[in-house]
């Protein structure tokens, strides 16, 4: 057997690993005595050709030479100044800091708009899995769009970065086994500030909620916790999506005498909202606005003079350690813009998933996944994260006041971090989990 032809025979065999240890004791065999010396030496050039002709297999184990990455949110409207095209920036420096290959093969991202329309979120997931060979999809944009998107990579075997869409039944009841939750979720952003809130006796609440499923969740999740704490909540209204007058809504919550008027809102809703709210005066008359979702994008838009006081919850901000300041400025400088947690969720989703390529030495949906999982996460975002058998990446996530315009000593400079929820406490309990890969125990 000669050296071509046994590289040959190892990467065409799905049983390399096995059998590369005989190969290349066959082809080291024919160039090295038999006495002792030689039996030494044929064992050490054996295993270091082993390995060699492993590598040579992984390689081979790339789907159509390339890794390839689909980046989809909504980019024109709503919520692109949250995600958008910063999430497609934050693939590629992924990308980029791998080196622009892995396992020898180019690294490449595309990306498209989904314009927050789940029919048109599905046809591009199809079209990208099926004639364009992407092997993982990012983001996904709204908790809609999501939820159709994870149908799509479920029914395809294809592996699903959620770094965008933040309903938690994307890893409860419609989990799926090649779909990760990373940068957040309704449940963990409202329990860090209904327990915040709480803990300073503010204890009677009325909901203005977005009129679709994450809102509906951000909202049930956050009345969950004010009744734990012995809280009441004193009634709730339900704004469309894309809502610009909030006068009504907000004279409803300020007739309630609630002590929280909560926002289950998000993006620009969130910010008109917020912006009426002070124009009506509500916490010069005592009422606490809280906005249940919001991104560091949202406080900028506002300027701190409307934001101050604003509690929130967040998974990441960019100038909490030493990694987080070093990558966000290298962000700023391509975004113009400080990375939100969605934007620092892609970055960690595709830094991890090519780290699990690399290591499992292919492209292969389950083998990546299943490495996925049992790697720790460690990047600009997470430190000493894991994923749960449903899902759900579990981090700490924290809880910031917006700063005073005095207390602001430069440019974004926007978060004081008052307190920190500990992983387990920001996921749903897997005890209540529906999630079918959650193994059950009495």
């Amino acid at each position: 057997m000669n050296e071509t032809h046994a590289c040959r025979q190892l990467r065409d065999d799905s049983q390399s690993a096995k059998i590369a240890p005989k190969i290349a004791a066959k082809i080291v065999s024919r160039s090295i005595g038999k006495n002792r010396t030689g039996i030494i030496m044929r064992k050490r050039f054996a295993a270091a050709l082993a390995g060699t002709l492993l590598a040579g297999s992984a390689l081979a184990q790339v789907s159509n030479d390339v890794v390839k990455l689909g980046v989809t949110n909504d980019q024109a409207s709503i919520y692109s100044a949250a995600g958008g095209f910063g999430a497609v920036i934050a693939a590629r420096m992924a990308a980029e800091d791998f080196g622009g290959t892995v396992l020898g093969k180019k690294i490449e991202i595309v990306f498209a708009d989904n314009q927050n329309k789940p029919d048109i979120g599905v046809g591009i997931a199809r079209r990208w899995i099926e004639n364009e060979n992407v092997d993982a999809i990012v983001d996904g944009g709204s908790s809609a769009v999501g939820m159709a998107i994870q149908a799509v990579t479920r029914d395809a075997n294809k592996l699903f970065l959620i770094s965008g869409s933040g309903t938690h039944a994307l890893t409860n009841a419609n989990c799926s086994a090649t779909g990760f939750q990373w940068s957040w979720d309704t449940y963990g952003v409202a329990a860090g500030t209904a327990a915040e809130l709480m803990k300073q006796k503010l204890d009677t609440w009325f909901f203005i909620t977005a009129d679709y499923t994450f809102g509906h969740l951000l909202e049930a999740q956050a009345t969950e916790v004010v009744k734990a704490h012995g809280g009441k909540v004193l009634g709730s209204v339900r704004a469309p999506f894309n809502t610009s007058d909030f006068s009504s809504f907000l004279l409803q919550a300020q007739t309630s005498g609630a002590k929280v008027i909560a926002l289950a809102t998000a993006g620009g809703d969130t910010t008109n909202a917020l912006k009426q709210a002070r124009e009506f005066g509500l916490t010069k008359m005592g009422q606490k606005v809280a906005a249940l979702f919001m991104n560091i994008t949202d406080v900028d838009a506002l300027g701190l003079d409307a934001a101050q006081g604003l509690i929130i919850t967040t998974s990441f901000y960019w100038d909490r350690t030493d990694a987080s300041r070093a990558f966000s400025k290298r962000f700023l400088e391509q975004h113009k813009k400080m990375p939100t947690f969605l934007t620092a969720g892609a970055y960690s989703a595709v830094t991890h998933y090519l780290n699990a390529v690399k290591a499992a030495g292919t492209d292969d949906t389950a083998k990546v996944a299943e490495q996925m999982r049992k790697t720790k996460i460690n990047d600009p975002m997470t430190e000493n994260g894991w994923i749960r058998e449903d899902g759900r990446v579990m981090r700490e996530f924290y809880v910031v006041q917006v700063k005073t315009p005095e207390e602001s000593k430069y440019p974004w400079d926007y978060y004081k971090i008052i307190g920190t929820v500990p992983a387990e406490e920001a996921a749903l309990p897997l005890s209540r989990s529906e999630c079918k890969l959650v193994k059950k125990t009495n």
